[in-house]
């Protein structure tokens, strides 16, 4: 893909120069390396223009540092700076425990505006001096959990963000009365916290085996992880087949049954990007960030909470991948418990299919494709059944069709026929006379179905549409279609007979 977008690069150059936007697309977006561009451009007889292409290096470069440094802004309530300016950044606890002992009060917030205290179940904002649970960031949601005192539950914790950059602000429902500068525990949700560790490991794993197989352009434009799933987006142009997404899923698996030791450290921002750490474009960093390591396999800088060994993911299982924009494809993954989860249920499912068409379950591909030839051979000879059934049933009503103004007209009822056998006779009418109108109705209970069906040579006069609406209203229906053939359905079987009979008169008056 990526020689063929050279080539075309290549035939839109000028002067026998690439230009060093087009060089670094190629290198951005599509993995070319630079060297790679020069020894193709020889054989084009081309020069690579590559100044051009370390400013666009360059311009790349100082977005990245822009994002990085928190240059882009969000608008908040002025009270959350007001908050840190008095507390400065919440202390974080929660890569290394899931409690805290002893976490002050610093500000209760309902409605964003500050009070002193809250009664029990109000649902306020709570800020402490330092929190073990997680606020949403990188893609990661915020943890959930209760805050204790003295061993009793006084609110749980629905959901934690930073309100401002560094400050930690936990969205909670009161059990019992707060107040600030009370001193309180906070204990996060185990099982959820393990389940989107999980999850938040797998996406660095992820990304890792999608660069191997797809190429070194893959890069990730979007991640959601929590306890339930990841969902990862990435820049790649064009869909990923079965065999490249169940390599990708292989090579994850394989890292997790290595139970690497994951490492995290804590470093100056460039320090860690001189050691080939990746980052986010969009995601904001300040001068010191944790790059997280899987030693010999990912390297990335993240903030979130990570298990301490691959082995601690499970399994690793791929349930979605497909477009969500222009070169931009999503990738969904569950791991752990739900992905054991997802192998019983599939295992449950084949057995009962084994069951079903009496087969052991390494045979039971070739006995589904035996199954599945059989019923397209009964389809085939059903159909040719209902064909004969329609011509057999042609002569039996041949015999009421009438001569209105020199032209035969028949307002027939074919109880038994189904639509496909309605239409096959009709066919067979207008083939055999020529120049006729046609109205057929089968009733199966009080369903009434209809077809009409006029030759071309009267559809000036006679529209089959037109003539079939008066014919469904009268059976509590509607329908219509083309001049020469139309379909309408209705609920009142008992005037079926009427409605057929009152063909003739319209006709008669459309002639």
């Amino acid at each position: 893909m990526a020689e063929r977008i050279f080539v075309d690069e290549a035939k839109r150059a000028v002067g026998g120069l690439l230009p060093g936007p087009a060089a670094f697309k190629l290198y951005d977006t599509y993995g070319l390396a630079i060297d790679e561009q020069e020894d193709m451009a020889r054989e084009f007889g081309l020069q690579i223009d590559t100044e051009g292409f370390a400013e666009e290096m360059e311009k790349q470069r100082d977005r990245a540092r822009a994002s990085w440094k928190g240059a882009e802004k969000a608008t908040v309530a002025p009270v959350y700076g007001e908050i840190q300016a008095k507390l400065g950044r919440t202390k974080f606890l929660g890569y290394d425990e899931l409690t805290s002992k002893a976490s002050r009060v610093v500000a209760i917030l309902v409605n964003q505006h500050l009070v002193e205290s809250v009664e029990a179940g109000v649902e306020c904002e709570l800020v402490v001096d330092q929190t073990p649970f997680y606020a949403e960031s990188g893609g990661q949601v915020g943890d959930q959990g209760e805050w204790l005192l003295k061993g009793e539950v006084v609110a749980t914790v629905k959901s934690t963000y930073p309100a401002v950059p560094g400050l930690s602000v936990h969205r909670i429902t009161t059990v019992a009365p707060l107040a600030a500068d009370m001193v309180l525990q906070g204990a996060v949700a185990v099982g959820t916290r393990s389940a989107t560790m999980r999850n938040h490991t797998a996406t660095h794993l992820l990304h890792a085996a999608l660069r191997q197989v797809l190429g070194s352009h893959v890069k990730q434009a979007g991640s959601i992880v929590d306890a339930g799933r990841l969902r990862f987006d990435f820049a790649h142009y064009t869909a990923m087949d079965a065999e490249e997404v169940a390599q990708v899923e292989l090579i994850v698996n394989e890292e997790i049954m290595r139970n690497t030791a994951v490492s995290t450290n804590v470093m100056e921002l460039d320090e860690a990007l001189s050691t080939g750490a990746m980052a986010l474009f969009g995601e904001k960093y300040g001068e010191k960030v944790r790059v997280v390591q899987v030693p010999g396999f990912s390297k990335e800088l993240c903030g979130g909470t990570h298990v301490s060994r691959t082995g601690d993911i499970g399994l690793c299982k791929i349930v979605y991948e497909g477009s969500i924009s222009a070169g931009v494809r999503r990738i969904e993954a569950i791991t752990g418990n739900a992905a054991v989860e997802r192998f019983q249920a599939a295992t449950t499912s084949l057995h009962r299919v084994a069951q079903i068409v009496h087969a052991n379950e390494p045979d039971l591909v070739e006995q589904v494709e035996k199954l599945l030839t059989h019923q397209r051979t009964l389809e085939k000879e059903l159909q040719q059944l209902k064909q004969q059934m329609a011509q057999a049933k042609s002569g039996q009503v041949e015999e009421l069709a009438r001569e209105v103004k020199g032209v035969k007209v028949l307002a027939a009822r074919v109880d038994g026929l189904d639509r496909d056998q309605m239409r096959a006779l009709a066919d067979t009418l207008r083939n055999k006379w020529k120049s006729a109108v046609v109205v057929l109705g089968a009733a199966d209970g009080e369903n009434v179905a209809l077809i009409s069906a006029v030759t071309k040579d009267l559809t000036a006069k006679v529209h089959a549409g037109k003539l079939i609406g008066p014919v469904a209203a009268a059976v509590g229906g509607k329908g219509g279609g083309r001049p020469d053939l139309a379909e309408a359905g209705g609920k009142d079987a008992s005037a079926l007979d009427s409605a057929l009979e009152a063909v003739y008169a319209a006709v008669e008056g459309a002639l």
